[in-house]
């Protein structure tokens, strides 16, 4: 089991050096705590990341709860959601009143679109290492076609993540059925 301060560290680190919102700072983490520290396995990360979609507010903060507690239970999970968020929230405010401060300055409007477009890249980069591991076992094909449908479904007939989710979950539990029988 990880010290307090040294998993404090990984939250402080990853919630506060990452760009782009929750995928890449999960990412991030997942690289820390299962492939670099082994302190969780892939599937104690799949619930944290799962249950932190699932429950209302932001994501990444819930996830970092849900991974922290495994850990070091409630001390655990408070201090990585201070460490993750506090001092982004800070700088937030921060850039808040640095660009409105800014006017219509073309120049940091021109550095701001610069900003969106490396976010699109790094949430990329960040579902690429959420599915890498998938893609060296027998399971890509299901996770390939609940991604397409998630897609589709979600663009034709507009339905909610929660119901995406649910559905994901019976066609997850549907195939794992039929490849144990």
């Amino acid at each position: 089991m990880p010290t307090l301060a040294s998993l404090t560290a990984i939250f402080l680190k990853a919630g506060n050096t990452t760009f782009g919102g929750g995928d890449p700072t999960i990412a991030a983490l997942q690289r820390e705590l299962c492939q670099r520290k082994g302190w969780l396995s892939p599937e104690q990360f799949a619930l944290a990341f799962s249950l932190g979609r699932v429950t209302p507010g932001t994501n990444v903060l819930a996830f970092c709860a849900a991974a922290a507690w495994m850990l070091r239970g409630w001390t655990g999970a408070i201090a990585a959601v201070v460490a993750a968020s506090a001092p982004s929230a800070v700088l937030s405010v921060w850039l808040t009143v640095a660009y409105e401060a800014s006017g219509r300055n073309s120049i940091a409007h021109a550095a701001v679109l610069a900003v969106l477009a490396a976010v699109v890249g790094m949430m990329a980069a960040a579902v690429w290492l959420l599915i890498k591991p998938h893609c060296r076992s027998r399971v890509w094909p299901c996770a390939l076609a609940i991604v397409a449908c998630a897609l589709l479904l979600r663009e034709w007939m507009h339905l909610s993540p929660v119901q995406l989710m649910a559905l994901g979950a019976v066609a997850g539990a549907v195939w794992k059925e039929r490849e144990t029988e």
